[in-house]
């Protein structure tokens, strides 16, 4: 009896070594609560933030026909075949809706920067591994949705240069908020 009391007490302690070892816990990708970032490294890995002008996009390339692939591996059992919606929301389509009695707000139609649909694949897709993704392949996906409404023509290359210089359809579409004026 003491012997397996002896068993179970080590397993245990081998166990509770195996899962909150220091060594065997990766550096996380964001920043920590509670935790100063230290190294100039550690800054610049936890900054994922992507302005409209395409500051901090990374070094990548992708066109819509590899992007279509990629789609319909990744993205299609929810956004449905061509991006037009299934158990999630569709991606395009309804391109100049926002004034009609029920506007449709599509990626396409209602988004006013392209380099936000990169940084939302890269943060969130797919949902259940999110930052899998190459920038390869979040550029390609990107290219693949902007061609589904003309917004980009099929043979155009997205990089971290040509990304922002896309013009959504409703960039013009919101207005800066003043809170002092009225």
């Amino acid at each position: 009896m003491k012997t397996v009391r002896l068993v179970i007490f080590m397993c245990r302690h081998i166990l509770f070594f195996l899962l909150f070892s220091p060594a065997l816990v990766a550096e996380p990708l964001v920043q920590p609560l509670g935790k100063d970032a230290v190294q100039q490294s550690q800054q610049t890995a936890w900054n994922l933030t992507i302005t409209p002008d395409g500051k901090n996009l990374p070094v990548g390339h992708g066109t819509a026909e590899q992007g279509e692939q990629l789609f319909k591996q990744h993205c299609a059992s929810c956004h449905g075949f061509g991006a037009i919606g299934a158990s999630a929301m569709p991606l395009v389509g309804d391109v100049g809706s926002l004034t009609d009695e029920y506007p449709e707000k599509t990626v396409n139609s209602y988004w006013p920067y392209a380099t936000t649909l990169y940084d939302y694949i890269r943060r969130a897709m797919p949902p259940s591994a999110p930052f899998s993704l190459s920038s390869n392949e979040i550029y390609a996906l990107c290219a693949y949705i902007l061609n589904q409404d003309d917004i980009l023509e099929n043979d155009v290359e997205l990089n971290e240069v040509t990304l922002p210089q896309v013009k959504m359809p409703n960039r013009d579409g919101f207005s800066p908020i003043y809170p002092n004026k009225r």
